[in-house]
């Protein structure tokens, strides 16, 4: 049995997001046996970028985030794409999908620009995670401590800087949501 039969995991994700960022994790995911759903702000399609500028694929979408909840996943990823995130953290649905996942204790991963949802959900305050650059203040001033690690792990959020760390942000996401659910493990870095 893989390590992630019968688990569901959400991806949140709008128009813009980094498509090698919603693509890889989504495959290793898949791969290990979990159900992956790709929720967003309307029914239809997104269209994912590569580099933020060239368009790339477009992703059907299994989930409006207004008709799903929290309860519904047993993790969440959130991509990044600068687009994407800015996007999410104007919709209140988006937002409240996710505020209701950081109250449940369930693990999140995130990956380059999309810490600024949780930051928007009020989320990151006495948490250390990792982000893109420009993104850092964003969470230094949310109440979050930045560091610059390949992959930082607290408390089942798995956090990554951009696409060259996705390798190992795959591995952890792995390992994270096949482990217990919110628990109360110490900030540390993962190579």
């Amino acid at each position: 049995m893989s390590m992630l039969t019968g688990r569901r995991i959400a991806f949140l994700a709008t128009d813009g997001v980094e498509e090698i960022e919603l693509v890889q994790p989504w495959r290793a995911l898949e791969s290990e046996g979990a159900t992956v759903t790709l929720v967003s702000l309307a029914e239809g399609r997104i269209q994912a970028f590569n580099h933020d500028t060239e368009p790339a694929d477009t992703f059907e979408i299994d989930a409006v985030v207004s008709k799903v909840s929290a309860d519904d996943f047993d993790a969440l990823v959130l991509p990044g794409g600068t687009t994407n995130p800015d996007k999410l953290r104007q919709n209140s649905d988006a937002v409240q999908f996710v505020q209701m996942f950081a109250a449940s204790g369930k693990p999140i991963g995130v990956i380059c620009h999309g810490p600024w949802t949780l930051v928007e959900a009020d989320a990151v305050r006495g948490r250390t995670l990792t982000s893109y650059p420009s993104v850092r203040t964003d969470i230094r001033n949310a109440g979050g401590t930045v560091v610059d690690e390949e992959v930082v792990v607290d408390r089942g959020w798995v956090s990554s800087r951009n696409p060259d760390d996705l390798p190992a942000f795959c591995r952890t996401i792995i390992r994270e949501f096949a482990g217990a659910a919110g628990t109360q493990q110490p900030a540390m870095a993962v190579t």
